[in-house]
C-alpha cells in the first residue's frame, strides 16, 4: 500500500457525519493549504433513505464542494460497527497509509451507537496505529498521530475548544445540502429526524457556539488532551 501523505483525516460512521459536525472546519483548514480526508467506515447500506450508490455520490459531490483530498469508503457493516480486533486493524491500515497529523472522530455520546462506536474504533485504532511492533494489513511502519479531537453529530455538547467558520459556513450548508436523499423530504420519503428541519437545527448550534465566543458561526469540538494553542494545527505539535 502506496503511503499519501494528509494533514487532517476525518473518520465518520457514516457519509455526511462528517460534514455535520465539522464540514465549516474542513473547508477552513483546505483553504489555509492543509490536505485534508474524510473515511466513512460504513457505506450507510441500512439507511431509511437513499441507497449506497446515491450516498456515494452525495459524498462525492460533497467533498468537492468542501476541498477534500481523498474520500475513502471502508466496508465495515452498518450498525455492525463493534469494537473488534479485525476492525480496529482496518482502520489503523488507514492511518498508517495516510499519515495524518491530526484525526476528527464523532463524539462519543450520541443517540446514534454507530456513532458513539466509531469514536471508540477509532480511538482504539489511532493508538494502535502508533505502536511499533503492532501489525496491520499492510506491514506498514508505525505512525503517531498528534491529536485525537472529537466533533459533534447529534444534540449538543459543550465544547472544549470551537473554531470560527463564519467565513466557510456556507460550503458547509452546501455539503449537507448535496445529501438531498437524506435531508429533503419528498412523497417517498420514509420520515426520520434528519428531514424535519435537521440542517436548520445545526446551523443553530453552530451559531449558538458562535455566540459562546464572539462570532457568528463556530463549530465545537471535545478532547481528552489540553491543546497547545499556537500550534500550526488545533492541537498538533510546531
Amino acid at each position: 500500500m502506496s503511503i499519501q501523505k494528509l494533514d487532517v483525516l476525518a473518520f465518520g460512521a457514516h457519509a455526511d457525519d462528517v460534514e455535520i459536525g465539522m464540514g465549516g472546519t474542513i473547508a477552513k483548514m483546505v483553504e489555509s493549504g492543509l490536505k485534508v480526508g474524510i473515511c466513512d467506515l460504513t457505506h450507510a447500506e441500512l439507511s431509511s433513505n437513499g441507497t449506497v450508490d446515491i450516498r456515494k455520490e452525495e459524498a462525492a459531490n460533497a467533498a468537492a464542494i468542501l476541498g477534500v483530498e481523498e474520500r475513502i469508503h471502508l466496508h465495515i457493516p452498518d450498525r455492525g460497527l463493534f469494537l473488534t480486533a479485525d476492525y480496529i486493524r482496518e482502520v489503523a491500515s488507514i492511518i498508517r497509509k495516510y499519515q495524518p497529523r491530526l484525526v476528527f472522530a464523532p463524539y462519543f455520546e450520541d443517540r446514534h451507537p454507530d456513532h458513539g462506536n466509531c469514536a471508540r474504533l477509532v480511538e482504539e485504532a489511532a493508538f494502535s496505529a502508533g505502536v511499533k511492533n503492532y501489525r496491520d494489513d499492510y506491514g506498514q511502519p508505525a505512525h503517531r498521530i498528534e491529536a485525537l479531537h472529537f466533533y459533534v453529530i447529534n444534540g449538543f455538547q459543550k465544547p472544549h475548544f470551537a473554531v470560527d467558520v463564519s467565513t466557510t459556513f456556507e460550503k458547509k450548508r452546501a455539503s449537507l445540502n448535496a445529501y438531498e436523499s437524506q435531508f429533503v423530504q419528498t412523497e417517498t420519503t420514509f420520515t426520520t429526524p434528519l428531514v424535519n428541519g435537521y440542517i436548520e437545527t445545526v446551523e443553530s448550534r453552530d451559531r449558538l457556539v458562535g455566540k459562546e465566543v464572539g462570532v457568528l458561526y463556530a463549530e465545537g469540538f471535545l478532547t481528552k488532551k489540553p491543546l497547545l494553542l499556537h500550534a500550526d494545527l488545533i492541537g498538533g505539535q510546531e
